[in-house]
């Protein structure tokens, strides 16, 4: 007797059962295209973390203070973390922000993100150092920022010394009136950065030339 399956005889044609559909193949082709697409996602994605890495290194966060602070409740009191962080590129950007939560690391993170939503652009020379005289006041505590000649350094102290170091201002004069508060020395030394201007935008404002300025 002999075996009429398709298995024994070579020369056989395969009959409907046995042929892939083709919703079977595109199906196939699309697993393989998918498995491509996934690797070209996870691509893009590690350049896009790089990227942010990237600017993220740009910038810098000191933290200035941390201080565990209690709210009274119906229950008793709940206590929580609250740091101060002083946030900057060095390159004439700054920012003071302020996080409160349960831990520490949480806290910091929230003031990193808050420094960054209160940036302050601040104008410098080639000397690294400010244009003008400026004041700041924020609550009781008032700033008073000077500039200052080449080599002299960061004549400055507390929370004021980090956020002009931060700022990139390296040769400056700085003194400390009032409050002993880091959080309002530090917003004051802001609200001075904030307030310089330098010559030429000062001539701009009053709608005269440079050198009426100078004269």
């Amino acid at each position: 007797m002999t075996d009429s399956s398709p298995q024994s005889n070579p020369n056989a044609v395969p009959g409907a059962a046995d042929v892939p559909s083709a919703a079977e193949g595109q199906q196939q082709e699309q697993r393989r295209g998918g498995g491509r697409g996934e690797r070209g996602d996870r691509r893009g994605g590690r350049r896009g973390d790089r990227r942010n890495q990237e600017r993220d290194s740009e910038w810098q966060e000191r933290v200035v203070q941390i201080r565990r602070v209690s709210k009274t409740v119906k229950g008793g009191k709940k206590m929580s973390f609250r740091a101060i962080v002083v946030v900057g590129n060095e390159k004439g950007q700054v920012g003071v922000g302020v996080g409160k939560a349960g831990d520490v690391i949480g806290a910091v993170r929230k003031g990193v993100a808050d420094g960054k939503k209160h940036l302050v652009k601040v104008p410098l020379t080639r000397h690294n150092s400010i244009p003008t005289l400026s004041n700041g006041r924020d609550g009781a505590a008032s700033v008073l920022i000077r500039p200052a000649a080449p080599g002299t350094g960061v004549i400055a102290g507390g929370s004021i010394r980090t956020v002009l170091e931060l700022a990139g201002i390296k040769n400056v004069l700085a003194k400390r009136l009032g409050s002993k508060t880091p959080l309002n020395n530090a917003r004051a030394a802001m609200v001075a950065l904030s307030l310089l201007r330098t010559h030429k935008q000062t001539a701009k404002e009053r709608g005269i030339s440079l050198e009426q300025i100078y004269s």
